[in-house]
This record gives C-alpha cells, sequence and structure tokens, in this order.
C-alpha cells in the first residue's frame, strides 16, 4: 500500500485575519512555526520516504521542520500552490463581500466566482491531483508527505478520490497544520484514510483560504 499524507501548512498573519491569501507569498507566524514543530514528530513517526512541499513559503517551511527530523530533501511543486484568487488576493472576506457582492455569493454557494480572475475549482483539482499522484509514485508502497494549502488539499484530493463538487462541499477544511491521510492499492484504487487528523494543541478558527 501507498500512503500520502497531504498536509496544510501553519498558520499565518493572514490566517488570523481571515485575509485571502491564495498564491500570495506569505510566511508562518510564530503560531505557525510551533505546530509545525509539534506536528512533524507525529508525521516523521510515519516514516516517510518523501516529502514534496508547494514553494510557496508557507508551506514551504512548515515542510522544512519534517525534513530536519527525517534527513530528507524537500522537493518543492509549484502546482501545489493554493487556488489563485485573482483580484480577491489582499483582501480580508470581509473586504471580498462588500466590493464583490454578487460574486462573493457565488463563491460562497460553491458556484464559479465571474469576472474576479479566480481559479476554478476543476483546474485546481487537476493541476494539485497531478501533483499529489507523482509525489505518490515517487515511493510506491511507501510513505509520502506533501505539504501544501488547504484549499488545494480538498480539491487535489478529490481528484484522486473521484469525488464530486457536491460531496466535496460536505468535507471541513483542513485546520493549519492538519492533514488528510489517503491511501492506494492497485486494487481499491485510492481511499480515505483519515480527515483533519493532526497535534491538539492549537486549534485557530479554520481559514477557507
Amino acid at each position: 500500500m501507498t500512503r500520502l499524507i497531504v498536509w496544510r501548512h501553519g498558520n499565518t498573519d493572514w490566517n488570523a485575519t481571515d485575509r485571502v491569501q491564495g498564491q500570495t507569498d506569505t510566511p508562518l507566524n510564530d503560531l505557525g512555526r510551533e505546530q509545525a514543530a509539534a506536528s512533524a514528530p507525529l508525521l516523521a513517526a510515519f516514516h516517510p520516504d518523501a516529502i514534496v512541499a508547494s514553494d510557496l513559503r508557507r508551506a514551504a517551511d512548515t515542510a522544512a521542520a519534517l525534513a530536519a527530523l527525517t534527513g530528507l530533501p524537500v522537493r518543492t511543486d509549484p502546482r501545489l500552490r493554493e487556488r489563485s484568487y485573482g483580484e480577491w488576493q489582499g483582501l480580508t472576506m470581509a473586504e471580498v463581500a462588500e466590493r464583490f457582492p454578487t460574486e462573493h455569493a457565488r463563491w460562497r454557494a460553491g458556484e464559479q466566482p465571474q469576472g474576479c480572475d479566480v481559479e476554478t475549482l476543476d483546474d485546481l483539482g487537476k493541476r494539485v491531483g497531478q501533483a499529489l499522484q507523482e509525489a505518490a509514485d515517487q515511493a510506491p508502497g511507501g510513505t509520502v508527505v506533501v505539504a501544501t494549502h488547504g484549499g488545494a488539499a480538498r480539491q487535489g484530493c478529490g481528484f484522486l478520490l473521484g469525488w464530486t463538487p457536491d460531496i466535496l462541499r460536505r468535507v471541513g477544511p483542513l485546520q493549519n497544520c492538519h492533514w488528510t491521510d489517503l491511501g492506494h492499492d492497485p486494487v481499491r484504487g485510492w481511499w480515505l484514510r483519515a480527515h483533519n487528523t493532526g497535534p491538539s494543541a492549537h486549534r485557530p478558527t479554520p481559514s477557507p483560504v
């Protein structure tokens, strides 16, 4: 069996203020670094064979905490970046709702915002899912840890699992430095082992972006 651990990055100041990060390269804050340090020993206990990360700092630095314990290198892949939120990036969600009320309502309903240059969920799922599959292919029968982002993780895992958008809307967002655990074998394909697993010490309110 191949095991794929899809790990969300630690907290950032933009998470803490409900600001849309998307593909903006924001760093971890002190809490985020503490979360990464708390999660790393739990993930190291799975004896990973490879570590892959989004090239955005908040994910790459989260992965570095695990690399420091395991001695494994971190390979970065830009396909693991968060959803691009176009004109919304840098705004708080309250500002998005005020400036783009119609498109914000569409987004809340799970529909595609129009005219804001927001990446589609289908495109997000395909690019992240393909990167996850290639990461897993690095270590067939082994364990791979991938550090990425909340929305990217949900859509990428959904792509591998073959879940419809309606099902994915019912999957709760990953909390910072928590992970989704997937398994794969040639008979069953991909299946969900666990979701939103992580250290219990720090549980800030999850941000969707």
